[in-house]
């Protein structure tokens, strides 16, 4: 069977927390990919940037939802969350917009167990860690190029 290591992509096109948003809106058109891992100084990996996450800062603001009795009105979000939204949504930096601890996959994931991840948490680009060191990165494409591989295909 299949395993991450397998079908991952092994040069990976990384950014930092300070990286500007728009450089990396520049590199996943540029390279035709849906996301990318943020790894710190030390090469760690502190989050990812997709292209849901640059879909969501250009959304309209949706303010948190309310239920009105009498003259009580209470909110249905806690601050700290809306605020999270609202930075996420005008931040500049890749620090500001990603997703922090993100899922991420051993070199050992069967293909199966990476699809269904996928599917599950409709994700489209997972991370592939070797301890807390990015070897590799798995994107649809990758599952959809394993597959065509396959004999009978």
């Amino acid at each position: 069977m299949l395993t991450a290591r397998d079908i991952m992509t092994k040069e990976v096109i990384t950014a930092t927390p300070e990286t500007p948003v728009s450089q990396v809106a520049k590199l996943l058109d540029q390279h035709r990919i849906s996301g990318v891992p943020v790894v710190d100084r030390e090469g760690r990996m502190v989050g990812v940037i997709t292209q849901s996450d640059l879909v969501a800062r250009a959304q309209n603001l949706e303010l948190p939802p309310t239920i009105s009795l009498f003259d009580l009105r209470l909110v249905l979000e806690t601050p700290g969350h809306f605020k999270k939204r609202l930075e996420k949504m005008l931040g500049t930096t890749v620090g500001e917009a990603m997703t922090a601890e993100p899922l991420s996959v051993s070199p050992e994931t069967p293909l199966n167990q990476i699809a269904d991840l996928m599917a599950r948490k409709k994700v489209h680009t997972i991370p592939v860690l070797a301890g807390d060191k990015l070897i590799g990165v798995i994107g649809k494409i990758d599952l959809i190029q394993a597959q065509a591989r396959e004999p009978g295909a």
